[in-house]
């Protein structure tokens, strides 16, 4: 049998775009929330819109934080139950429910999901959407616009609904601007992680909108025996780098060379240095340009992190260094959770909040070429004076902190 015409597979895919237009999703909702009676299935508990997770320390990290700082049930809304760890400590009182095209899917098979997500709000205590840099279509305009719409059926419904520690890049997708604000309207808390996201939502007319940081400032687990068995062949008195070279910046940047000249500057100073992937899956895989970076350097005194680690685990790492590099935010945030200082690449318009917050704008960099030779050149003023900059990122942590748990109140 041979393939089909071109305009048939062109329709078809049409009419699948079709059936998941967000206008058309938040229609069919309106329709099944008022058809569709609650039940007493979640009483009493805090309902978690997860982030994309699966292979995304961040994302994990952000969960934990939420599980940390939250009494009571849980039940955490995924896309696949192997896209979020629950730790051992919060694991009696966590479901996870795996709703696969509640965020990411369409019409029909939707329609099941959405009824599910409807019989869950009955009596819960709460509905939290993870923010973190997937509220302003920036990465997928669909689900950005159906995360908010989750939050404004939520206060529909009755519930308080929040959408946690997010930032804003400015450049919103009109459709993601429209539903968040249409949350906002509706009651939903929008807690924005930094000063210049705040700023940019108040300026695209979003309201409810309250000054926070991120929720990873409030994780309360720190392991540093799973740093110490990481660093097991590193001296004890090693002066340790951590560096992470992001997939996502990979995608339109040479990296490698960049890398070499940075960390040949950083064994120049005397730093041991750890390559530390972040994130890994497909199309955003940071495993494989460290490996890369690290087959290229042949340098015994270079230790490569062959796997992604809990969230603990890495901010056990953190404070055993003196200097974070990393293109990836929440590896920034898990350094500064320590006080020390993390040379941030700037990506989707979200770090330069983050280092306004602390008042450490000199350690964004722009990755364009050339950007290991400016990352090397603010390490050496980092070093240079580094107690300096650590008790700096230290007077700040508190309010940070502070900002961080109105998250949670």
């Amino acid at each position: 049998m041979g393939a089909k015409p071109g305009w048939v597979s062109r329709l078809k895919s049409g009419l699948r775009d079709a059936a998941a237009e967000p206008a058309l999703l938040a229609l069919v909702d309106s329709v099944v929330f008022a058809l569709t009676p609650g039940q007493g299935s979640a009483a009493g508990r805090h309902v978690l819109i997860a982030p994309p997770g699966g292979g995304n320390i961040g994302d994990q990290a952000m969960i934990e934080a939420f599980l940390d700082n939250t009494e009571g049930e849980v039940v955490i809304v995924v896309r696949a139950p192997r896209d979020v760890a629950v730790p051992a400590a919060h694991a009696a009182r966590t479901q996870v429910l795996a709703l696969e095209t509640l965020v990411y899917g369409g019409l029909p098979r939707r329609l099941g999901d959405i009824r599910r997500y409807r019989r869950l709000l009955r009596g819960a205590r709460s509905v939290a959407v993870v923010g973190a840099d997937i509220m302003d279509g920036a990465y997928n305009r669909r689900a950005s616009v159906n995360r908010a719409n989750l939050a404004r059926l939520a206060r529909q419904a009755g519930v308080p609904a929040r959408v946690l520690g997010f930032s804003w890049n400015g450049r919103a997708h009109p459709q993601a601007r429209d539903a968040v604000r249409a949350a906002a309207r509706a009651g939903t808390r929008l807690m924005l992680r930094d000063p210049v996201s705040a700023a940019r939502a108040r300026a695209d007319g979003l309201d409810n909108v309250i000054d926070a940081a991120d929720t990873v400032f409030s994780a309360h687990a720190v392991d540093h025996a799973a740093a110490a068995e990481l660093l097991r062949g590193v001296a004890a008195d090693a002066r340790i780098a951590l560096v992470n070279a992001s997939g996502l910046v990979g995608r339109a940047l040479s990296q490698v060379d960049e890398y070499l000249a940075l960390i040949g500057r950083l064994r120049a100073r005397g730093l041991t240095v750890v390559l530390l992937p972040h994130v890994s899956r497909p199309g955003a895989d940071d495993m494989t340009i460290c490996r890369e970076i690290h087959a290229r350097l042949a340098d015994a005194d270079t230790l490569l992190i062959d796997t992604l680690l809990p969230p603990a685990a890495i901010r056990g790492l953190t404070a055993r260094a003196e200097l974070v590099v990393t293109g990836r935010m929440h590896l920034a945030i898990m350094a500064f959770y320590n006080a020390v200082p993390a040379i941030t690449l700037a990506t989707q318009g979200k770090v330069e909040g983050l280092m306004q917050l602390f008042g450490t704008e000199s350690l964004c960099v722009e990755p364009s070429t050339g950007f290991g030779a400016r990352i090397a050149s603010v390490a050496d003023e980092v070093l240079d004076r580094l107690d300096e900059v650590k008790d700096h990122i230290a007077a700040q942590l508190p309010l940070v902190r502070e900002l961080s748990r109105l998250n949670f109140a």
